[in-house]
């Protein structure tokens, strides 16, 4: 269950997809809420500020020359 919740994955290196992430779910949000969803539009906007958090905070991409001795 641990890799599922890694966003410090090589994957999200890229700044766009960290944006893209937190763009998304903050914005699907705004959605739920605008459609009288009120526990959606907390539960993805929690979600969001986790991933705004985890991406532009607490963030450490790896480094290429950690493998390296």
């Amino acid at each position: 269950m641990g890799k599922l919740f890694d966003i410090q994955s090589p994957f999200f290196i890229p700044p766009w997809r960290r944006v893209l992430v937190v763009v998304l779910t903050l914005g699907w949000a705004g959605v739920e809420l605008w459609r009288g969803a009120p526990g959606w539009a907390a539960l993805f906007g929690a979600a969001g500020l986790w991933c705004a958090y985890q991406f532009f905070v607490v963030f450490d991409p790896p480094r290429e020359d950690a493998g390296e001795d």
